[in-house]
């Protein structure tokens, strides 16, 4: 009796050792990481998308951390995280060793969601153009636009009606973005783009599988406002989901 409450005992322990390590494996998995160094122009908005992430992520289970600390971006640290949230980052903001590591991060697997001025940023790494889609050109003064919806089976886009009119500062590209799946488009006879305009087509979010990972972008979110509407963190939230491969 007492070797099969032993053996018992044994398998017990090893069930809850299982459970244990998949708990942990997915606790490892839920988490980002929020990067919103700047070494040019600093949004005001930063720290209300910060709260909002965080908000976010505690609302579905996902930890999130956030830093402006370029050290950061490398091997053991990044592979932590199931995306990297770049958050109206600007300019020069990793050196060499840094995009090396986040190269090997994307390739591994990973994910990567730029907010707004993430295009605004290391115009001189190749690869992170084609990671984030485009680079910024420009923008008029911040103003209501109509936007079109055209790709609404995404979860950035599922929550999202077809026409979507609403304020923010709207960003023209150097070029259209290429090999990327275009979410929404920009109405540009529906504001005041001046020369700051691209034309039809003007996207403004769309997403890729680029180099083994993923990669979402969103060119909304230069308000402060916007951190707090409905709408624009369920696009937020569900760029950032399909960047973590949720």
């Amino acid at each position: 009796m007492k070797k099969i409450n032993m053996m018992g005992t044994i398998v017990m322990l090893g069930i809850i050792v299982q459970v244990l390590f998949a708990g942990q494996v997915l606790a490892q998995k839920n988490k980002i990481l929020i990067f919103c160094k700047t070494a040019g122009f600093h949004h005001n908005s930063i720290e209300q998308g910060i709260q909002a992430i965080q908000e976010l992520g505690s609302a579905h289970g996902v930890g999130v951390d956030s830093t402006v600390d370029a050290t950061k971006f490398n091997d053991a640290t990044l592979k932590q995280y199931d995306a990297v949230v770049f958050l109206s980052t600007t300019g020069d903001v990793l050196d060499d060793a840094q995009q090396q590591a986040f190269e090997r991060y994307i390739q591994a697997g990973g994910g990567f969601a730029g907010v707004h001025a993430a295009t605004d940023c290391e115009y001189d790494w190749p690869w992170f153009g084609k990671l984030v889609g485009a680079y910024f050109a420009g923008h008029p003064i911040p103003q209501e636009a109509l936007l079109e919806v055209i790709n609404r089976d995404f979860p950035a886009t599922k929550p999202l009606p077809a026409q979507w009119r609403r304020k923010d500062e709207w960003y023209k590209f150097r070029k259209r973005p290429e090999d990327v799946q275009v979410l929404i488009n920009l109405d540009e006879t529906s504001y005041h783009a001046g020369e700051q305009g691209m034309g039809n087509p003007h996207p403004i979010s769309w997403y890729h599988e680029y180099d083994g990972g993923r990669a979402f972008y969103t060119g909304l979110g230069h308000t402060e406002e916007s951190f707090s509407e409905p709408l624009f963190l369920q696009h937020l939230w569900g760029g950032i989901t399909y960047a973590m491969g949720l």
